[in-house]
């Protein structure tokens, strides 16, 4: 009597959301194949971590809901079976323990991704896991036979139910590239347009400010978009102002309604406030004090404590000639308007938006037209700010897929 068989599981995608899925899936009694288009797993997780592996949040789980915007609800049905605590005793099972910095962000005792990622690869297979790197996938065969491009010519697998984690279209060169959004498109799934997340925006500076200023922290500050008719909701943090414009973590909290604004409107403006904690009226009464033979930077130097790059963003909107009037600069300091032409490409941005509409997903996250294919992670239709959120989403969806693929190939024995 021959032994059965067990059910397969093909993961494409070696992420945290494949290699969750992956886990899941051999868990609940699978045959695990992970197919990885680089030479190895992880790459994108590894250079996330490079300044402190940001691993999730300690924000209680309604307002930690809240940072995934018209995505909240599907988002927290994900987070409701593995959440930012089920995240750290995971990560602890790993050898990994966590600890919540002062903004409320968990990171490991050791603030590195490395030995996080080599111990779960390391447990994935001594489990049963196999993993194939060098694979990238050809997209979707009408026969729902795999196909992949190696180094050695053309491979073929047959899998029972397929997990697709192939990443959003950030960072190409470590293998989120978005090539996958074409053939699945064609193939009859409902994508929407890819975007950048997480990123910085053009301004047309001056050649004089590019040359002198791109790199410099701008801080404190506080920004706010301005919608032109409600006051401004101030965030205060830092940002650099870039050789194309002005990027770094403030800006990236505003980013997806900033693109959304050039999207509709075809530019968003940018309100700075240079002098967090002065009052504008102090301000323009320093400022209207006689300059007594000191230059017009030095008067504002004095009279401001600004100078550097926050006094070169004050020339680059008023012009020097409007830099003579207190109460026009007074105004500008405390909200500068700063015009945004367009986000940075996607390559370059920390995430991007867009992908498989969760709309064309069941609940399990299979993909409706195409029975026994399920996806996970940042090539779905959600989004969210740096912080921990990305990642948690990613954990929680591969999941959430590893456990739906196993559960429909289960059935259909």
């Amino acid at each position: 009597m021959s032994t059965p068989t067990l059910p397969r599981v093909a993961v494409i995608g070696g992420g945290p959301a494949g290699l969750m899925a992956a886990e899941t899936a051999r868990a609940a009694g699978c045959e695990v194949d992970v197919f990885e288009a680089k030479g190895s797993v992880g790459r994108k997780f590894l250079i996330a971590g490079k300044g402190g592996m940001n691993l999730t949040h300690s924000d209680p789980l309604d307002v930690f809901a809240g940072r995934y915007r018209e995505r909240r609800d599907a988002v927290a049905d994900w987070l409701a079976a593995f959440d930012a605590d089920a995240l750290r005793e995971w990560a602890r099972g790993l050898g990994v323990e966590t600890f919540v910095g002062s903004s409320g962000r968990v990171f490991p005792t050791d603030l590195k991704a490395a030995p996080l990622l080599r111990g779960w690869v390391r447990r994935l297979r001594e489990q049963g896991v196999r993993f194939h790197v060098s694979h990238r996938w050809l997209g979707p065969s009408p026969d729902g036979v795999l196909r992949f491009e190696t180094a050695d010519g053309p491979r073929e697998y047959r899998a029972d139910a397929t997990v697709l984690a192939l990443g959003g279209a950030s960072w190409p060169q470590l293998g989120s590239d978005g090539a996958w959004a074409a053939p699945l498109a064609a193939a009859g799934v409902d994508i929407a347009p890819l975007k950048p997340a997480n990123c910085g925006f053009d301004v047309a500076w001056t050649p004089y400010f590019r040359q002198h200023f791109a790199g410099a922290p701008i801080k404190p500050v506080r920004l706010a978009i301005d919608d032109g008719h409600a006051p401004p909701a101030w965030r205060q943090g830092e940002c650099v102002a870039s050789e194309h414009g002005i990027e770094g973590s403030l800006v990236y909290a505003l980013s997806a309604a900033l693109r959304d604004r050039i999207e509709a409107q075809g530019e968003a403006t940018l309100l700075m406030d240079l002098a967090p904690g002065r009052e504008r009226e102090r301000l323009e009464t320093e400022l209207s004090r006689p300059r007594k033979g000191r230059s017009q930077g030095e008067h504002l130097r004095r009279s401001t404590g600004l100078d550097g790059v926050q006094a070169a963003l004050l020339r680059e909107v008023l012009g020097k000639d409007g830099l003579g009037d207190p109460a026009t600069v007074a105004a500008a300091i405390k909200a500068l308007p700063l015009r945004l032409q367009r986000p940075r490409p996607i390559a370059e941005a920390i995430s991007s938006a867009g992908g498989i509409r969760l709309e064309a997903l069941d609940e399990h996250l299979m993909v409706g037209s195409h029975p026994g294919v399920f996806a996970a992670g940042e090539m779905l239709d959600w989004e969210a700010p740096t912080g921990g959120y990305l990642l948690t989403a990613c954990f929680a969806s591969g999941r959430r897929a590893g456990a739906g693929a196993a559960a429909w190939v289960q059935a259909r024995r």
